[in-house]
């Protein structure tokens, strides 16, 4: 059998061996592969950063996946950049394209299992935003959630010492980035590439200001590590949408958490970075805090699904 014939043979073996999993397995798999794709980004940026401005590496990023979404762009046609609601996805794409320059400031300037542990924390702003902003009830159980995991930022932070600004501009974007989730669901109407397109395009219109003026011209070499990250970056949110399309978020969402453990492990190995314990007790706490909340409201969702079913 010729190498020709063996391909098509091989792809449906692979294609019958991955359908033949469980749907939560493929889901935790896809995390992973997404946590590696992340991790790769992260180091990719803390790397660049040596001599390129964060807000470069943010320019890029937006740039980058604007170039993703242009062949879904082409295929849908004008349609597809029509919006219910040009204000608000103007202003989702300032905050988001805010929380993409805070993030790489972070990444930047923070040691990677920093960074990281920081920006999960934008699940413990949803939850205040989403009660204010949107009126989605907030029990007991998870306005408790909320506080402990603020104990664990303030472990973190160490306030009885000089705070590191880096980490307040990582909070910060951790808060950006909850609110541009609860955009999402105020402008519910419009199409994931919609979403999509102004995102970048408002994204990459927003960092390119302050980027134009501390820009520093790359060179071939970093220009090529520059499409990379914006790769991995895009990689990253594809396989993540991919692996809550396969599994329960209820069962797969620790393996988001694996990104935490592979940035501190190539922090480690590549930078140096050792973490003390307060950050590690300050992260656990902030790891299981957020793990508890997305558990909380996929329960809840599933009970909300169960109502909505009419009985026979």
């Amino acid at each position: 059998m010729s190498s020709a014939e063996e391909t098509p043979e091989l792809r449906a073996r692979l294609a019958a061996w991955w359908l033949a999993l469980p749907p939560n397995v493929r889901g935790a798999l896809w995390l992973l592969l997404s946590a590696t794709c992340f991790t790769a980004m992260a180091v990719l940026a803390k790397f660049l950063g040596d001599r390129l401005h964060s807000l470069q590496l943010a320019f890029f990023r937006m740039f980058i996946a604007l170039l993703v979404i242009v062949p879904f762009l082409v295929r849908g046609g004008v349609a597809s950049i029509k919006t219910h609601y040009p204000f608000l996805q103007l202003l989702r794409g300032i905050v988001g394209s805010t929380a993409m320059m805070c993030g790489f400031y972070a990444l930047v300037h923070l040691p990677l299992a920093d960074a990281l542990a920081y920006n999960f924390t934008k699940a413990l702003f949803v939850v205040p935003l989403a009660y204010f902003i949107l009126s989605e009830p907030a029990g007991p159980r998870r306005i408790g959630a909320v506080v402990i995991g603020f104990f664990g930022v303030l472990v973190m932070l160490r306030p009885t010492v000089e705070i590191d600004p880096a980490a307040l501009v990582a909070l910060g974007g951790a808060l950006c980035v909850a609110m541009a989730t609860i955009f999402v669901k105020l402008v519910a109407k419009d199409a994931p590439v919609t979403l999509m397109f102004y995102t970048g395009v408002v994204g990459t219109a927003v960092a390119g200001i302050p980027a134009s003026f501390v820009w520093v011209t790359p060179t071939w070499e970093e220009l090529g590590l520059l499409v990379l990250m914006g790769t991995f970056a895009a990689g990253a949110h594809n396989c993540f949408i991919r692996g809550y399309r396969e599994g329960d978020a209820s069962a797969i969402v620790p393996f988001d958490y694996s990104r935490l453990v592979f940035a501190a492990i190539a922090g480690f190995l590549i930078f140096g970075d050792v973490p003390d314990w307060l950050t590690i007790v300050g992260a656990a706490i902030i790891v299981a805090t957020t793990l508890y909340i997305a558990r909380r409201e996929a329960v809840e969702a599933r009970a909300r699904r169960a109502e909505a079913v009419p009985e026979d």
